[in-house]
């Protein structure tokens, strides 16, 4: 990882001004593939008038524009009118220095994503950083349109990402931790995307490293993106991937500062004695090899007596009440 990427996230964002809205920001009208006009002229509206009095230049009225940014769902974007055009325009939209251009061209970037994923596919090595670069841009409005950019690629790329991966979730973990709510709930929903979209034996091995991190709002979402991607291994990708691992991992978050780590550790850990239970119970080697025991057991020879002692008060708790609320 470079030391940029370490540098982001060892740094949380200081937290931002609480007036900004969930659904607006400071731009102007949805963005449908047509290069924004007038902006200079938008921009010479928002200058004071004055007037000389006694010498002095008095401030009297500020005509500002009212330029608000409308953050549009994925099912409520339209398809573009002019494909190849888009196309032509939106490496250097994205790039550009004007903010408001770069809103339209993310805005794009996720109608492509949508209606022509495939046209798109050729220049999404060059197309990932700069969206990268907008996820690190203070202005919320270029956020938040990146982040909800994000989630549209991950949904229509998948395993395509994992060369752009690191980067991106670099980003994604440092605002779902930030303290700007409408930012935060925008970067958890891209990073829900992620686990459902990429591979879990592509995606775990990049999410464990954020599991040490020494920010603990980071390992906390690293944690939930742990936990949720492992079920998707299936009983016999979590056998393969190694339950020894896994447990290893579990139980480490287990003590963890936040309790969203300790939730996600505590929903790992009921996931893996019920696969290594029920493949205890159907195996036919169990008579062959009679090392193989309990759950208790498996806990004791993988883990530290305080660490496996934990994994079972935890799983041994979940287990009675799920028998509980079954009952």
């Amino acid at each position: 990882m470079s030391g940029n990427a370490l540098r982001d996230l060892n740094t949380l964002p200081a937290p931002e001004r609480k007036n900004d809205s969930s659904s607006k920001g400071n731009f102007t009208k949805p963005c449908n593939g047509n290069t924004i006009e007038n902006i200079e002229e938008q921009q010479r509206k928002s200058l004071a008038s004055v007037q000389i009095n006694g010498g002095e230049a008095v401030n009297v009225g500020v005509e500002v524009a009212n330029l608000e940014v409308e953050y549009i769902e994925s099912e409520n974007l339209s398809d573009l009118e002019d494909v190849d055009t888009c196309l032509k325009n939106l490496l250097p939209g994205l790039d550009s220095k004007d903010w408001i251009l770069v809103v339209e061209a993310l805005n794009n970037v996720r109608r492509l994503s949508i209606f022509h994923k495939e046209r798109m596919h050729c220049i999404l090595s060059d197309m990932t950083p700069l969206v990268v670069k907008s996820l690190k841009n203070p202005r919320s409005a270029v956020c938040k349109t990146a982040i909800m950019t994000a989630t549209d690629i991950f949904n229509a790329y998948n395993n395509d990402l994992i060369d752009s991966l690191d980067p991106l979730l670099v980003q994604l973990l440092l605002k779902s931790s930030q303290d700007k709510r409408f930012v935060c709930e925008a970067a958890v929903r891209a990073l829900e995307a992620m686990t459902t979209s990429v591979s879990p034996t592509l995606l775990l091995p990049k999410l464990q490293p954020y599991l040490k991190n020494r920010n603990p709002r980071i390992r906390a979402k690293a944690s939930m993106c742990f936990s949720r991607s492992v079920p998707r291994l299936g009983a016999e990708g979590i056998k393969e991937y190694g339950i020894d691992k896994l447990i290893q991992v579990a139980a480490s978050q287990l003590s963890d500062q936040l309790p969203e780590s300790r939730e996600a550790a505590r929903s790992l850990l009921l996931e893996l004695q019920n696969v290594y239970e029920k493949s205890h119970n159907l195996s036919t080697a169990v008579s062959e090899h009679p090392e193989i025991g309990s759950w208790e057991d498996f806990c004791l020879s993988k883990l530290s007596p305080l660490s496996a002692q934990a994994v079972l008060r935890v799983t041994t708790n979940l287990t009675r009440e799920g028998l509980v609320i079954g009952s």
